[in-house]
């Protein structure tokens, strides 16, 4: 249910009126103003109520809910809630649901509207029970026989059964607007199911109204008007291909008279929906009076036979070779049709001069014990002939052409799956009474009833025709598809009383009912998915005329059906709409047994009568059953799922449904977390999980989106991904400001491709939110192993003072938590997802092990087509003591081990003395950091004296004399930054203390640590330099922070003389765990 109310204000009454009735005057005039006629908008979107008075200026004044009065505009009187939420409407089918319905109107509830009976019941038992029934089912019985056309026929309605129980614990599962299955499986399985299986779902509707329509243009010209057929042939052979090009003429026709009556009116098909069930209705009581009048009284239906097999009476009429007229013996039109002529020593046909010719009944009634010898199967290959069992033949000769002769041929090879594929349409047609729920009293209560009901009462129809079938009528006038035998006639319709006509007009109608339905609610369906906007290219069918009517859709519906036509067969198109609804029934199968095995707190249905263990079974049914009918077009329909599925999945729009597999997603996923909650996974399983850190700027955008870039070539979508960011302040305070960082943030990641999530914090200080964030970010064994940063390239010059204080603390937390960490220079010089590396190389410079995280990244670098052809190449430093050449060998075997393809070198760095540029660059990073220290200045003249200490150390690299650059240094800085006059000001302004200290600066001597590590940092810049200067990529080791936290910033200086001359950088700190090894 959505949470979000509409104020539906209530004014206070007089103070003199008596407190008891007060309460209640108050909860009357609500209502007489929640049905008034107001401007219609809403303050916040609400299914229930209808916000139109809130212009009218109303405090509540009353005192009696003072204590509640500062929430009423969020939450109102439930006294006023009431009557909208009992009287909760429906949507008009097609209309997005009311969760995002936020502009249309409510439509006052009219009337009592439909109950089970009427609004269920009937329109189920109309989808149900169609043209199978009466122009094949006979024909199932005689080939199959009765026991096995007794099991497709169980099978299908227990399928049909099970997906009706689902379906009702769905429906019941608080109000279903009109959409059916659709709106059940989308709202159960999210969008990406719903989609799919709503065009599978449209899609078999639509075929099944090309099936309702070869139905009928079947009976049309087949038991109707023979002669209306526009193709005719004398060939019986050719016969069949004439018959399909008439339906496909014909179809054409009536689909697009269908299609004119729909868009001109549907309330005239639906008026005359009740026309069309009557005569089902009347059809199937003349069977059942046609079987009770065959136990007295049997009609007169007589076959001829010639031997064992069955003759087609539509060229002769006489069941004789010749006959005796005035003691003269004459041939009959049969001799003719198997002699060359009509005398009595004419050349025959071989099996029709050693067989006679026989008369049987073909219905010879229920008492006639029949039922044993149709008990049994009688399948056969396309071509043969129609044969009675047990009757006497003699056989001809083998070279005696059949062709041309007046037989009872099956016209398609018959097998058991391909019956069940026949079959099962005409066991649709369930979801009917879903379908309406927004017209029902009473929905919760009679979709349940209704749809049991219906299916129960055709079940029993089919079973008891299968058996009442096989007890009546001959064998072979069961396998006469089309009732050749006994004159063109239905052969249901021989069986019928009073007479065959009325099912034939029956049927007639009732298909072309059916068809009518298929092309109004097809258009509906696809309209309903087209608006709820989850499959882009379909959105143009939500269009239609002005009353809503889907014309866009109508159109497609027609073009497909018209598929069908041309496909001309009925039992050819059968098996591909069985296909279709197969799946539908499957899913929501699917869809109950997921709710119900995840137990949310929202499933709740009023319909008790359901089990998880029941759904599987459904859904386990339908499968089977796709597959026994035809496996291949099986394979094509989930494939055409799977299509959409995917497409939906990543085209369509983002939906938030509340839907089962979100559900199962996040039971999936805490059973995963709990999982791998035991421990540190093992090394071969290692990835580094990034927490990508991010600044954003004034307007909360990403100031180096590269830093993405990067992450998505690392990562490659494999692995846990977590972008965070800092915004300083009070969360109070700052609470739109992060929902806007966020959505920049995800925007940012949707651009760059990079799979992940995304964590706003917001801390009084920068440096206490990216702790929170390395702490704290992810969840349980979902947790960052490694932190991803930019370097803060200003640090020199940033406004915030602080700023490199954070980067080296960031860098100490991130050791404490044993997280391996990553820093990229220039990362704005990094290349974005769209550039393509045609050549260059990845330097590694391993000089300390960590864990073999140098190794390992190149490895998932050159996974990315950006990096792909980039070359890998390693280098290791070698002291004085070591054997270069061995280092070499083994570090080529190690890679070797690693299965690493990558070059080897070995650079040697001898020891030698410090220079004197090393000595003058300590010596002025520590001057710098001790003015800064005690010197209070104002921003520009910090940022003055950084850049005149920057461009002397650049300055100085090409002094010829170093000692003369030292000396000079001191007193031209001295003399160029602090005047005379500034000095005696800073004099009256600080302590004694301060000018003594600050005088102390140009006496000062570098501390030798201090001097130590930066000739490492010089002396290994250049030989990085003299190597990887043109490398498109350079990874180092990243020294440790000092462990003395007054040398942080010198601590900076040497990571910038480290990396100074490199275009892109990587600093790698290794988590102290190894991630790569040699073993399987």
């Amino acid at each position: 249910m959505p949470t979000s109310f509409t104020v539906v204000p209530v004014e206070a009454q007089d103070e003199g009126r008596q407190r008891d009735g007060q309460q209640q005057e108050e909860e009357d005039e609500g209502d007489e103003r929640e049905r008034g006629a107001g401007d219609g908008n809403a303050r916040e979107s609400s299914p229930f109520i209808n916000s139109a008075e809130l212009g009218r200026g109303n405090m509540y004044e009353g005192k009696n809910m003072a204590l509640f009065e500062e929430e009423m505009d969020s939450n109102p009187m439930v006294s006023s809630l009431l009557n909208k939420l009992a009287n909760y409407t429906n949507l008009t089918q097609g209309v997005v649901e009311h969760e995002a319905d936020e502009d249309s109107k409510r439509k006052e509830v009219k009337g009592p509207r439909m109950g089970t009976f009427i609004g269920v019941y009937l329109p189920c038992l109309q989808n149900i029970l169609g043209v199978i029934l009466f122009l094949r089912l006979t024909w199932i019985v005689g080939t199959a026989g009765v026991l096995e056309s007794f099991i497709i026929v169980f099978m299908c309605c227990a399928c049909t059964m099970l997906t009706a129980i689902s379906m009702s614990a769905i429906a019941t599962n608080g109000v279903v607007p009109a959409g059916g299955s659709y709106y059940m499986i989308s709202r159960s399985l999210g969008p990406e199911f719903g989609g799919a299986v709503g065009l599978c779902f449209y899609l078999g509707t639509t075929f099944a109204g090309a099936m309702y329509i070869l139905g009928t243009i079947e009976i049309l010209l087949t038991y109707i008007t023979p002669n209306a057929a526009i193709f005719k042939v004398t060939d019986v052979a050719k016969e069949s291909e004439a018959m399909l090009n008439n339906m496909r003429v014909y179809g054409t026709c009536i689909i697009i008279l269908m299609a004119i009556v729909v868009f001109v009116g549907v309330k005239y098909v639906n008026k005359l929906a009740l026309v069309f069930l009557a005569c089902v209705i009347l059809s199937i009581i003349a069977i059942y009076a046609g079987v009770i009048k065959t136990a007295f009284d049997p009609p007169d239906f007589p076959i001829c036979l010639l031997g064992n097999r069955t003759l087609s009476k539509r060229s002769f009429e006489v069941c004789a070779k010749f006959t005796e007229s005035n003691n003269e013996t004459k041939t009959t039109p049969l001799w003719r049709l198997f002699c060359d002529s009509s005398l009595l020593n004419a050349t025959c046909d071989d099996y029709f001069s050693r067989n006679n010719v026989t008369e049987i009944q073909g219905i010879p009634g229920i008492m006639s014990g029949v039922l044993a010898d149709n008990l049994w199967s009688a399948y056969s290959e396309k071509g043969s002939i129609v044969e009675k069992k047990d009757q006497p033949s003699v056989a001809g000769s083998e070279d005696s052409k059949m062709s041309g002769l007046p037989y009872v041929f099956t016209d398609i090879m018959t097998y058991f799956t391909m019956l069940v594929g026949i079959y099962f349409p005409s066991v649709t047609g369930i979801m009917a009474g879903s379908n309406r729920s927004g017209d029902l009293k009473d929905a919760q209560k009679s979709i349940p009833t209704g749809t049991i009901l219906a299916i129960s009462t055709t079940s029993f129809i089919y079973l008891s025709c299968i058996v009442l079938f096989g007890a009546c009528i001959e064998g072979v006038i069961l396998r006469d598809k089309f009732g050749e035998a006994v004159n063109g006639n239905l052969v249901v319709g021989t069986l019928a009383w009073p007479s065959p006509w009325v099912i034939v007009i029956g049927s007639f109608f009732s298909t072309c009912g059916a068809g009518l339905q298929s092309l109004t609610g097809a258009p509906r369906l696809l309209q309903a998915i087209a608006r709820d906007g989850i499959v882009p290219f379909i959105q143009i069918f939500g269009h239609g005329k002005a009353n809503g009517e889907p014309t866009w859709a109508l159109l497609l519906t027609a073009g497909i059906c018209e598929i069908g036509i041309l496909i001309a067969s009925l039992d050819s198109v059968a098996p591909i709409l069985s296909m279709f609804f197969l799946m539908c029934y499957m899913f929501v199968n699917l869809a109950c047994a997921v709710q119900t095995l995840l137990r949310t707190p929202n499933w709740r249905p009023r319909f008790k009568y359901y089990h998880w263990t029941l759904s599987f079974l459904g859904m386990s049914l339908c499968l089977a059953l796709m597959f026994i009918c035809s496996w291949y077009y099986a394979l094509i329909a989930m494939l055409i799922a799977g299509c959409i599925y995917k497409y939906i999945e990543y085209r369509g729009a983002e939906k938030e449904w509340g839907d089962g597999i979100r559900g199962l997603s996040l039971n999936a996923a805490r059973y995963a977390l709990l999982r791998v909650e035991d421990g540190p996974p093992h090394t071969k399983n290692w990835r580094p999980q990034l927490l990508v850190l991010l600044n954003l700027d004034n307007e909360q955008l990403v100031k180096h989106p590269r830093l993405l870039s990067f992450t998505s070539q690392l990562k490659a979508g494999k692995g846990l991904t977590i972008v965070g960011s800092v915004l300083q302040g009070i969360y109070l305070d700052k609470c739109t400001e992060t929902q806007k960082a966020e959505q920049n943030v995800k925007a940012l990641m949707s651009v760059e491709k990079t799979k992940g999530f995304c964590q706003i914090v917001v801390s009084p200080n920068f440096r206490d939110g990216i702790s929170y964030l390395i702490q704290s970010a992810g969840l349980g064994g979902m947790k960052h192993n490694t932190v991803l940063m930019a370097w803060p390239q200003s640090w020199k010059q940033t406004e915030n003072r602080f700023s490199w204080k954070n980067f080296v603390d960031t860098v100490r937390e991130t050791t404490a938590a044993q997280q391996a960490l990553l820093v990229a220079k220039n990362i704005d010089l990094f290349p974005t997802n769209q550039e393509r590396f045609t050549e260059g190389n990845i330097d590694v410079w391993w000089i300390v092990h960590d864990g073999g995280m140098l190794m390992l990244l190149p490895f998932l670098l050159r996974q990315h087509k950006v990096w792909r052809k980039c070359k890998m190449r390693i280098f290791t430093v070698a002291q004085m003591d070591d054997n270069s050449i061995q280092m070499k060998k083994d570090l080529q075997m190690f890679l070797y081990h690693l299965r690493l393809n990558a070059q080897v070198e070995v650079v040697e760095m001898f020891e030698n003395d410090i220079s004197a540029f090393t000595y003058e660059k300590t010596l002025m990073m520590e001057q710098r950091s001790q003015m800064l220290k005690q010197m209070q200045l104002s921003k520009n003249e910090r940022e003055r004296e950084a850049q005149l200490i920057h461009d002397k150390n650049t300055a100085s690299r090409s002094a010829p004399a170093v000692e003369a650059s030292v000396a000079a240094a001191v007193p031209e800085k001295v003399q160029m930054t602090w005047t005379k006059e500034k000095l005696v000001a800073e004099k009256h302004k600080n302590k004694d203390s301060n000018v003594s200290g600050f005088k102390d600066i140009f006496n000062m001597k570098p501390n030798q640590s201090n001097v130590r590590r930066m000739h490492t940092a010089v002396k290994l810049n250049g030989v990085v330099l003299d190597k990887s200067q043109h490398a498109q990529l350079v990874l180092l080791n990243m020294p440790g922070p000092p462990k003395n936290r007054k040398g942080d910033e010198n601590y900076m200086e040497f990571l910038e003389v480290l990396t100074e001359g490199l275009d892109r950088v990587l600093l790698v700190r290794g988590s102290g765990r190894e991630v790569i090894t040699i073993y399987s």
